[in-house]
């Protein structure tokens, strides 16, 4: 049976929680010295396009340093869900470069090209447009932000759940060099290079790689070799040049090249009664010839069988032009982005030796975005303006096959986007105390779609009969196009209250505003041609940033209340090619808390805390005419998440100085599709069949730094993940009775570790 983490009860749930701060605070009383305390550091954001500390901020952001990460082997946005309320950052199923993004509730399940973000992310101000090769290394990070809750008045479009912002380092004046490489189970082996050339005349340039190699964790007699492996390039150029004495122009070129072979897709369950149930009389239809019930299993399977090939390849260019230019009182800032991928996936979909489900994705997708800003203040106001121009093009070519390819189909799909929007943001004092802000952003955008689906040969009666028997099959003719327009306003508004010098209190509202468009999976013209709504969001948010007992302990806190309206749900069909229908299936209500909290309980140990709590439902599920909304799952929304911590200097001498890190995360269960509750929905489906069960890991680091080591020092890093080896899965696909009640599983990675050595010069 599948191990589930043993915190099911909310007693032992709790319980784990108190043995371990209690542990942690034992540990680091007997062991630590009584030194007093040192205060925490100020963490600086940019979440509201000025630099600001983090507990000036009237929103609820978590930020990241580059030693956080660093420490932690955290490269990419995959790993950000252990330290960040109400985050879930999941693999879609089949991928280890598509992302599922969710924070608080709003999430976007289906990676399909033509799909829109509910998440933005953001590399050094360049909107990275789609969850496709979403999950990539970077080579030298500054910092990380997560931004919770709507950001459509100063981040726009695809942001009605919130924002991820990574930044990178930036060129030294200082010249220097520092290096990194690390071996670990599964013949793991990684290298890291940052070259700070320093200034030349006006010029500073940076350049930094990282190369990641590793086998499998599941072993495969296919074509194809093991699965889930890691072939990984990241690299960065970074030029800053000084025009004037006021003005500055930087460039940034990041470059992935990602190859692997993608998660297994682990057959875990198949549906009673169907094709390939043995003691249901159609197994003589499906089962006799592809016997898929003997490879359902329920645990995690190291050693597995394909008979087709698999493979993952994400290939990503972007390019950022930033120039800054320091006026009276502002600063005038204007951000260029070129953002081009080739990705592409081929799957052994079933997870079997049989040929049952085998599939492939290969796309083309590139952006362009130009945005202005003006920062500044004048009179005790503070202002952001700002103006955006975004584009892209998309195009998919979906191959698909089934049952020995006597179901073939031509599947091919592209979008093209053009968006404007200008925006504003006051802020105003009314007192020495209390601060109002007010914000609004106008955006209007023309999308496109063209679409193919052609049966090749099929052997399912329901496709025969609409083909007459006749192939290949024009299902959607090539050329199939429609075109539509949206537009939104999205305002924000908000109070800023300083308590005292340690304690800010805000409320908020807030719009979130994610883009309407066409489902470019759809499996008729009606269907392809037929726009779904935008979807948007309405939040109220109040929350305390607090720092106390001498700036040793900062503690923040958020309620909030999100109301979205024309929620958009991608239903996943199985009916002849892999389709889906898009619907705008109604309004859902999801309220939630979250508290982070630092605390430096001396000099030597520092705790961390992260809570988050959602409580979500439909207010209305329209399916086929009827309110369905008590019946249905609203996915990615776990009750609760949590994730606690320490970092503990363990003696400094001599011989350097030794560190360990330790951090706990829990995920509540959760549903991954919006299927009924009880009884099945129109699809047949009941949302039980891929539920999530609840699960905890433990990941940590012992550090061992300033290691004398000739004329210089090295850094010894051991590092584990997982390494209780806990066996979760933490996403789904469902079939659905239409292709013979399949369900796969994905599990989590088991118990990775390594060793890395790193030195500066």
């Amino acid at each position: 049976m599948l191990k589930k983490a043993n915190i099911l009860s909310t007693d032992n749930f709790f319980k784990k929680i108190f043995i371990f701060g209690l542990a942690a605070a034992v540990w680091g009383g007997m062991n630590v010295s009584s030194a007093s305390a040192q205060a925490l550091d100020e963490i600086v954001v940019t979440a509201q396009k000025r630099e600001e500390s983090l507990q000036e901020v009237a929103a609820a952001v978590s930020a990241y340093s580059s030693d956080f990460l660093e420490e932690r082997q955290i490269s990419s946005i995959s790993g950000l869900e252990k330290y960040t309320p109400n985050l879930r950052i999941t693999n879609a199923p089949n991928n280890g470069t598509a992302a599922q993004v969710a924070i608080r509730g709003g999430v976007t399940i289906n990676p399909a090209i033509t799909w829109e973000t509910t998440v933005g992310m953001y590399l050094n101000g360049v909107y990275i447009g789609k969850t496709q090769g979403g999950i990539f290394d970077v080579a030298d990070v500054e910092r990380m932000e997560v931004l919770r809750g709507p950001q459509g008045t100063l981040y726009g479009r695809n942001t009605l759940a919130g924002a991820i912002n990574v930044v990178t380092k930036k060129p030294s004046d200082e010249s220097g060099i520092s290096a990194e490489i690390g071996i670990g189970n599964y013949n793991r082996k990684h290298t890291k290079l940052n070259l700070d050339i320093g200034q030349t005349g006006k010029l500073r340039t940076k350049i930094s790689a990282y190369m990641l190699d590793r086998d499998g964790v599941v072993e495969s007699t296919g074509p194809s070799g093991d699965l889930e492996d890691k072939d990984q390039v990241s690299a960065l150029a970074a030029f800053s040049y000084d025009i004037t004495d006021n003005v500055v122009i930087d460039y940034a070129y990041d470059y992935s090249n990602i190859s692997q072979n993608p998660p297994y897709s682990q057959p875990v369950r198949v549906g009673a009664g169907n094709i390939f149930d043995p003691t249901s009389p159609l197994y003589a239809f499906g089962g006799a010839f592809f016997p898929l019930d003997q490879h359902v299993f329920a645990n995690r399977q190291e050693n597995v069988q394909l008979d087709g090939n698999a493979s993952e390849k994400s290939k990503i260019k972007g390019h950022s032009v930033t120039i800054e230019a320091e006026l009276d009182n502002a600063v005038f800032k204007s951000i260029t982005g070129i953002r081009e991928m080739e990705w592409s996936d081929i799957l052994d979909l079933d997870g079997s030796p049989h040929f049952i489900a085998h599939t492939a994705r290969f796309t083309d997708f590139e952006s362009k975005s130009q945005e202005f800003q003006l920062v500044g203040s004048r009179g005790g106001i503070n202002y952001v303006l700002g103006a955006y121009y975004y584009s892209d093009d998309a195009y998919t070519n979906n191959p698909q096959q089934y049952f020995g390819g006597g179901n073939s189909f031509d599947s091919q799909y592209g979008s093209e986007t053009e968006a404007y929007a200008v925006y504003a943001q006051l802020d105003y004092p009314l007192t020495d105390q209390l601060t109002i802000k007010g914000g609004l952003r106008y955006t209007e955008e023309d999308k496109n779609i063209v679409r193919t689906n052609i049966a090749l040969a099929s052997s399912d009666p329901a496709t025969i009969a609409a083909c007459a028997n006749t192939f290949p099959c024009t299902f959607i003719p090539a050329g199939t196009a429609a075109s539509t327009e949206f537009d939104d306003v999205s305002p924000e508004l908000a109070f800023e209250y300083a308590y005292s010098d340690d304690v800010n209190l805000y409320a908020r509202f807030a719009k979130g505003f994610k883009s309407g468009g066409f489902n470019g999976e759809a499996g008729s013209i009606l269907e392809t041609t037929t726009p779904y709504e935008a979807e948007e969001v309405h939040s109220i948010e109040i929350g305390a940033k607090m720092r106390l007992m001498e700036d040793r302990l900062q503690l923040n806190t958020a309620l909030f209340t999100n109301e979205h309206e024309d929620m958009q749900l991608s239903i996943f069909t199985a009916q002849g090619a892999a389709a889906s229908n898009v619907r705008n299936a109604g309004q859902a209500t999801i309220s939630g808390l979250e508290i982070e909290a630092l605390f430096m309980a001396n000099e030597r140990l520092m705790m961390r805390l992260s809570y988050g709590y959602l409580d979500a439902e439909y207010d209305e599920f329209l399916e086929l005419g009827a309110n369905v909304a008590n019946n249905r799952a609203l996915p990615h929304t776990p009750e609760n998440t949590l994730g606690i911590g320490f970092d503990a200097d363990l003696m400094s001498g001599a011989n350097g100085s030794l560190k360990l890190n330790v951090d706990y995360s829990y995920v509540d269960d959760y549903f991954t599709y919006p299927y009924a509750l009880v009884g099945v929905d129109a699809g047949g489906t009941n949302a039980f069949n891929t539920l999530v069960d609840s699960y905890g890991t433990v990941d940590a680091q012992l550090i061992w730094s300033d290691l004398p080591f000739g004329n210089d020092s090295l850094k010894l890093t051991f590092w584990g993940k997982n390494i209780g080896d806990e066996e979760y899965i933490n996403n789904y696909i469902d079939f659905g009775p239409g292709f013979g009640g399949i369900t796969l599983g994905y599990f989590g990675e088991p118990v990775t570790y390594g060793l890395t050595a790193s030195m500066s010069w």
